[in-house]
C-alpha cells in the first residue's frame, strides 16, 4: 500500500526560523500485513507544537526531546482509527491517539505504545484530544494548580502572557510580591540561548525589587494527575464552562505551513492539521 508521509527535509539552524520548505512531503510502501502486537491506524488529526521548534535542531537542549532526523519521518501528537489490529487491547473502529504519531496519512505502530480514546469525552470532537481535552490543557490546568499559588477569593490577577495558544487560551504585569510560572516561550525558540533565557539587567533588578519569583513548570512531572485532569477538563467542557478554539488546516501536505504559520502567531487557540474526517472503517 502507498501512503504519504512528512520527513525533515533540512534545518533551519539554532537561531533560524523555521519554514514550510524545511518539510518535504513523499511516498512510501507500507507493509501489507502487521505482525502480533502491532495495530494499523488511518490518521485523522496531526498536531503542531512550539516545543517541536527543538526537534528541528541536531541537539534540542534537553533529554526528554529528541531531534528529528534530516529524510526520516517527523512524528509528534496525533489520532487516528485503527484499521486493522493484532494487539489485545484494540479493535477495528478503536481511537487512538500517541505523541509519537508518524506524520503519514496511515502507520503501523506498535499497540503498546497507543492509548484508547473515548469521543464521548469530547462529543466527538476528536481533535480536542490533541489540544484543550488533552496535554495543552493538562499543562494550563496543572500548572496552575500546582504553581499558581492561586487562592480562592483571594482577589489575585493572573496574567498569560501567550494568551491566544493552545495553552494560554485555556488558562487565563508583573506586580510586587508577584509569581511567574515558566512554561515554554515561543519567542525565544529560533534563538541558541538557555531556558529559560536570562532576564535584561533592568527587568532583573526590578525582579529583585519587587520580590517576584520565577518557577518553572513542566507538565510530563505531574503524570499521575493526567487521568483526572482528562476528565475534569471533559466535565468543564460539556458544562460550557471551558471554551475551546482550533485553527485547522486541511492535508497532511501542509504540516509544514501550518508549523511555519503556528511558530509565527498565525493560530488561535491549537494550531491542528486535518488528515481524514472519515471517522468509521
Amino acid at each position: 500500500m502507498i501512503v504519504q508521509r512528512v520527513v525533515l527535509n533540512s534545518r533551519p539552524g539554532v537561531n533560524g526560523n523555521p519554514v514550510a520548505e524545511n518539510f518535504r512531503v513523499e511516498e512510501v510502501n507500507l507493509p501489507n500485513n502487521i505482525n502480533e502486537g502491532q495495530v494499523q491506524v488511518r490518521t485523522l488529526y496531526l498536531s503542531v507544537d512550539p516545543y517541536m521548534r527543538c526537534r528541528m535542531n541536531e541537539d534540542t537542549g534537553t533529554d526528554y526531546i529528541t531531534p528529528w532526523q534530516l529524510s526520516q519521518v517527523v512524528d509528534g501528537g496525533g489520532i487516528g482509527i485503527v484499521e486493522e489490529s493484532k494487539h489485545l487491547n484494540f479493535t477495528k473502529g478503536d481511537f487512538v491517539i500517541s505523541f509519537y504519531w508518524p506524520w503519514q496519512t496511515k502507520v503501523i505502530l506498535d499497540g503498546n505504545g497507543l492509548e484508547k480514546v473515548d469521543p464521548q469525552l469530547v462529543d466527538g470532537h476528536l481533535s480536542y484530544f490533541l489540544g484543550a481535552i488533552g496535554m495543552p490543557g493538562l499543562t494550563s490546568l496543572i500548572g496552575i494548580q500546582e504553581k499558581g499559588h492561586i487562592t480562592a477569593g483571594s482577589n489575585q490577577t493572573m496574567v498569560v502572557s501567550g494568551a491566544a495558544g493552545a495553552c494560554g487560551s485555556l488558562a487565563g504585569q508583573m506586580n510586587r510580591n508577584s509569581h511567574v510560572i515558566l512554561c515554554g516561550q515561543i519567542s525565544q525558540y529560533n534563538k541558541d540561548v538557555p531556558y529559560p533565557p536570562p532576564l535584561p539587567p533592568a527587568v532583573e533588578a526590578i525582579q529583585k525589587e519587587r520580590n517576584i519569583t520565577r518557577e518553572r513548570f513542566l507538565v510530563l512531572n505531574y503524570k499521575d494527575k493526567f487521568e483526572s485532569g482528562i476528565l475534569q477538563l471533559s466535565q468543564w467542557f460539556k458544562e460550557g464552562k471551558l471554551k475551546i478554539k482550533e485553527t485547522v488546516m486541511n492535508g497532511l501536505e501542509n504540516m509544514g505551513a501550518a508549523f511555519q504559520s503556528m511558530m509565527t502567531g498565525g493560530n488561535i487557540g491549537k494550531q491542528i492539521v486535518c488528515i481524514s474526517e472519515e471517522t468509521s472503517v
